[in-house]
């Protein structure tokens, strides 16, 4: 059971939805997932549970899955990415820190084998953006990628209530050159998305067997393809929710992304009008297009 939310073309009204395992779309009474949740827990019973007694006699929507204008799945007040979770995103801060020499010891190695891991405040709900919306490229960095990972959706206490595909946007010069400028590397505007759909936890038999691919495409042409599966994790999901939550307020809602295992070629960087595309097995596909615009703030 997924849940997504999307704009109904005819009202423009934001509409949530469950997602069946047969790609069938129904509707819910409910404005997020957060409320979805809540009421299942004051009727004792499961998410799903709730989900399939409210659409087990209604009729799913029209429209199929893919002609769905989707929103963000859920409209995360706070994104905290992790970072050094796998070998190979160590190897790459490794090369981004040492200007090629493989061979050096750096912080990231001492990270990847620390009892803390390495955990930075990614995005917020006004920079993150959704499925085929534009993400920006930041306009002082030569060398920027794509970051592929599985998002963890947690409640107030810390709790993992479902499972998200993520893009943490970065810029691999920023940060190689200085480790301090870290939060110039990872954050600005539309540097992050999530999406297309939430995986409840509930269903999840084996969070540690989630297939990923990334795939980059510059005018419609194939330009990387990259695998990888949660099981290469060197830190478990608890764990790394666990040290956010530490003396820390969450706020339910908070999407914890848990770290890259796919890095394209170094020689590579993001050019304009690049489209990303993030698959996890089970959730689905997040695409985006990259612009070079810079980025409008509210007021």
């Amino acid at each position: 059971m997924k849940i997504i939310r999307f704009e109904q073309k005819h009202s423009n009204k934001t509409i949530l939805a469950a997602v069946t395992e047969d790609s069938k779309v129904f509707t819910l009474p409910y404005s997020t997932l957060l409320e979805v949740i809540e009421e299942a827990k004051s009727k004792s019973i499961t998410t799903v549970e709730l989900i399939t007694e409210l659409i087990k006699d209604s009729l799913p929507i029209d429209e199929k899955l893919e002609e769905l204008d989707l929103l963000v799945p859920i409209e995360a007040p706070e994104v905290w990415a992790s970072g050094v979770t796998y070998q190979k995103s160590k190897e790459a801060r490794n090369f981004e820190a040492t200007n090629g020499k493989l061979d050096a010891t750096t912080f990231y190695d001492k990270v990847y084998d620390a009892e803390r891991p390495e955990i930075f405040l990614k995005s917020t709900k006004e920079r993150t953006v959704g499925p085929n919306q534009d993400l920006f490229l930041r306009s002082d960095s030569d060398w920027q990628i794509p970051e592929p990972e599985l998002g963890l959706v947690l409640n107030g206490e810390g709790e993992i209530i479902g499972y998200t595909v993520g893009n943490d946007m970065s810029c691999r010069d920023i940060e190689g050159e200085n480790p301090l400028y870290l939060p110039q590397a990872k954050v600005w505007a539309r540097s992050c998305s999530i999406g297309p759909a939430i995986l409840l936890s509930e269903k999840v038999k084996d969070p540690y067997n989630f297939e990923i691919i990334c795939r980059i495409y510059r005018n419609e042409e194939l330009q990387f393809e990259g695998t990888a599966n949660t099981g290469q994790l060197k830190r478990g999901f608890e764990e790394l929710a666990g040290f956010l939550k530490r003396d820390n307020i969450l706020f339910p809602g908070t999407v914890l992304l848990t770290g890259t295992c796919i890095v394209p070629p170094n020689e590579f960087t993001l050019a304009d009008n690049d489209r990303i595309e993030i698959e996890i097995s089970g959730i689905g596909v997040l695409k985006n297009v990259v612009k070079t615009q810079v980025a409008k703030l509210a007021n």
